[in-house]
């Protein structure tokens, strides 16, 4: 187990010695089957000497540098029928030599991987050989069995010889974040009583904390006692024409980090807005303040914006290889799954949703070709990106693996820091793509089919996990009447500023989209029906008291929503029905108000 406290290098190396200390178990796994095939080889009569392997011995020229034969790419041919033995001896040979030739070719990637060159250069020697012979589909002649036993007995050798090359660590550095504390603490300061009020009411209504001063001279002092997120400062105050850009310009002098200030006023000249960028305003809002951009411009201030990690699933069937690819990763902020039986890759392929797929080529029961054709053919995962990793250096194979479902090959052994450099510009790219394909290009929330998707996803998960589960239906009250009132601009406004407040006052465990027009969902995991309602109430109520602008003119909004609960309703589809009726009975009802199921 790694300790993710230690140093980088410190779990590189305790990765490279679990790697060692498992080396001898993987070699005499080799060797047993080669002892099993040769002995039954000499059964039939067909081995040439002794049976058996007598380690110790050196090829010539084994282990040095060789020029590589290349690997085929299709499934490795059985052993042809030839006049000397019988084609059942031929057959019952294969199945062996094709295991000696897959173990043969994860001992020579992983091997060079780790650092241990010389374990890696005679694990090839051993592949290739083996090959030759698959390719030949005939049985090892007298000269390749004495060839085999010696290169075994070189990789006992090699394993207990300490290698001393040093791993290149060499990672890109990780920005430096301090752990952040949420803070929706907000200061107002507005000397209009009225104004003042009504501003921190739907402030609030957006998950902020809001407290109110009416003199400015009152706010050094409360921000040495309480730093607030950001400020909110009104540009004009009794004394002073811009006394409000003047004592900030004086408290931002005496702080080390500029405290994020947005400036509100009823003058909108240059020099008013010009006295607000110096004292460090970030934006400026004339009134009538648009309470929608305002909230927009305080989520930018005090939301971070640190991007959701970028998840890897790495498919590779030699587990302690795999782990090193997710631990280089991991260092460089990516989130890594690893997958060792490509028989089992669709579960962790729907619930963790990789931005990319690293994976080998060459697997025991499915190849990476044959994976990637199946991930392929499925429309959701058409745009995930696939990356294969392998020891296969043919151009033309990588080509051919490519063709079939593959968006680039990389060669091993491969070092950190070019892995990471390799599979970051592909995994934001694919991110970008993947935003665009299931955002809502308006809100940002998911759209109608993502969020379908996810609502299954959910229930499978809610089934196995035997946890519950709420889906919410929610339709704006005569949206109709803010376009053919308003125009569509400003019903967009009251869309956005929806879907905003959904965002802030959900959790971040839940899941927003819209499913079209002023039609939206959410998916609550983990949540019964009684706690769903109160969740949806608040929000609602929330809603009712933000006051939307346009041209000047004042309104406010409603919406109706249904709700319905798994294992009530047991299946996706009928989840989604049973909460799109309750929504229509809550517009029976008379709108404004939250139904449940039943």
């Amino acid at each position: 187990m790694i300790d993710a406290l230690q140093d980088p290098q410190e779990q590189l190396n305790a990765l490279r010695l679990a790697y060692r200390q498992q080396l001898p178990s993987r070699i005499e796994q080799i060797e047993t089957i080669w002892n099993q095939l040769l002995g039954s080889l000499e059964e039939r009569g067909t081995v040439a000497g002794e049976s058996g392997c007598r380690g110790g011995e050196t090829l010539p020229g084994a282990g040095e540098n060789q020029e590589h034969q290349p690997l085929s790419t299709s499934k490795v041919q059985p052993l042809s029928h030839s006049p000397n033995p019988p084609q059942s001896l031929l057959e019952a040979a294969a199945s062996p030599l094709e295991t000696l030739h897959h173990l043969m070719h994860r001992l020579a990637g992983s091997s060079a991987t780790f650092g241990l060159l010389g374990l890696g250069n005679a694990a090839r020697t051993l592949e290739l050989v083996f090959k030759a012979i698959l390719d030949s589909g005939k049985l090892p002649t007298a000269e390749e069995q004495a060839q085999i036993c010696v290169l075994v007995g070189g990789l006992k050798q090699a394993i207990a010889v300490e290698d001393t090359c040093v791993l290149d660590l060499n990672l890109p550095p990780l920005q430096s974040q301090e752990p952040w504390t949420e803070n929706r603490l907000i200061f107002l300061v507005e000397d209009d009583p009225h104004l003042s009020q009504d501003l921190a009411l739907q402030i609030s209504c957006f998950g902020y904390q809001v407290r109110t001063f009416d003199k400015i001279a009152e706010l050094e002092e409360a921000i040495a006692q309480t730093p607030p997120a950001a400020a909110i400062v009104d540009v004009v105050f009794p004394q002073d024409s811009l006394a409000g850009p003047k004592t900030i310009t004086a408290i931002q002098q005496h702080r080390e980090q500029p405290l994020p200030v947005l400036f509100i006023s009823a003058r909108n000249d240059l020099m008013a807005r010009l006295q607000a960028v110096r004292a460090g305003g970030k934006a400026y809002f004339p009134k009538p303040i648009n309470i929608g951009e305002l909230i927009d411009a305080l989520d930018l201030l005090t939301v971070p914006q640190a991007p959701e990690p970028y998840r890897i699933l790495i498919v590779d069937d030699d587990a302690p290889l795999a782990s090193f690819y997710g631990w280089t990763l991991e260092q460089a902020g990516m989130t890594a799954l690893v997958v060792t039986d490509p028989l089992q890759v669709m579960p962790p392929l729907i619930e963790f949703r990789p931005d990319l797929i690293l994976m080998d080529m060459y697997m025991p029961g499915c190849d990476g070709v044959e994976l990637a054709a199946v991930i392929r053919q499925q429309p959701a995962y058409v745009g995930i990106p696939i990356v294969f990793l392998s020891m296969e250096t043919d151009l033309n194979k990588q080509l051919a693996a490519i063709q079939l479902g593959g968006d680039d090959f990389l060669t091993k052994p491969i070092q950190p820091n070019h892995l990471i450099a390799s599979v970051m510009p592909r995994v934001q790219r694919s991110r970008l793509l993947r935003s665009v394909m299931v955002r809502d290009s308006l809100t940002g929330l998911l759209n109608h089919t993502t969020i379908k998707e996810q609502l299954s996803i959910e229930v499978q998960r809610g089934q196995r996990e035997k946890t519950n589960l709420a889906f919410a239906m929610i339709d704006i009250d005569d949206f109709k009447s803010v376009n053919d009132t308003y125009g569509h601009l400003t019903g967009d406004r009251v869309l956005k500023s929806l879907s905003r407040l959904l965002q802030q006052r959900l959790r971040k465990t839940d899941i927003t989209g819209r499913y079209g027009g002023e039609e939206f969902a959410a998916i609550l995991p983990n949540t019964d029906g009684a706690t769903a309602v109160q969740v949806l109430n608040r929000i609602r109520e929330g809603f009712a008291q933000v006051r939307q602008q346009s041209d000047g003119a004042e309104f406010s909004v409603t919406f109706s929503c249904g709700i319905a609960v798994f294992p009530n309703v047991d299946e996706a589809t009928q989840l989604n029905e049973a909460a799109d009726k309750a929504l229509y009975e809550a517009k029976r009802r008379g709108r404004n108000q939250v139904v449940l199921s039943t």
